[in-house]
């Protein structure tokens, strides 16, 4: 694959499994910037069960969209959800553990909000990243995100029981692409 080549397409059901893999492995990774995983024992143990990654795919009002090298290696993901009229939102924004500090990242952030403007003309693309990892909010800032004020509530069944950090929330935050 040559420095700047990517391709990108929206994933079938065909696509699950591999998704939900390089997704897991993605929020599990370790990383030396401090802070950048946040919680790395609670990082660790996330998982994702294959069904949720099928439901997004089948869903009519999103999209999975993949990054892939030139021989068809997943090197990235990203989902994107239409809200309403003129808002979309990214989730489950990964990158290959291999490739990590490549710029893919930056790049399959990109296309989302692209295709988010494109296919559903919208013209606010919104996400909201876990508080503790305080390096990744800021890398979406200099995306042009901003926080929009308001907090969700971090998924506490999700963790099976395992004490969280109190105040542990996901911060949201939006971006004009119109």
């Amino acid at each position: 694959m040559s420095d700047n080549q990517l391709n990108f397409r929206i994933a079938t059901l065909e696509d699950a499994e591999p998704l939900k893999e390089l997704i897991q492995a993605a929020f599990r990774a370790e990383d030396t910037r401090e802070g950048w995983v946040g919680l790395a024992d609670l990082a660790a143990g996330f998982t994702m069960d294959v069904n949720e990654v099928k439901e997004r795919i089948s869903s009519p009002t999103s999209e999975v969209l993949i990054a892939s090298d030139s021989e068809s290696k997943y090197l990235g993901c990203v989902a994107v959800s239409k809200h309403g009229e003129s808002m979309a939102r990214v989730s489950w924004l990964a990158v290959d553990q291999k490739s990590h500090r490549g710029g893919i990242g930056r790049r399959v952030l990109e296309h989302a909000e692209e295709y988010g403007r494109q296919t559903w003309g919208v013209k606010v693309i919104g996400l909201n990243a876990l508080s503790a990892r305080g390096p990744l909010i800021a890398w979406y800032g200099r995306r042009g995100y901003q926080k929009t004020g308001e907090l969700s509530p971090f998924p506490v069944a999700a963790i099976n029981g395992r004490a969280l950090p109190e105040g542990l929330c996901f911060v949201e935050m939006e971006k004009e692409v119109q």
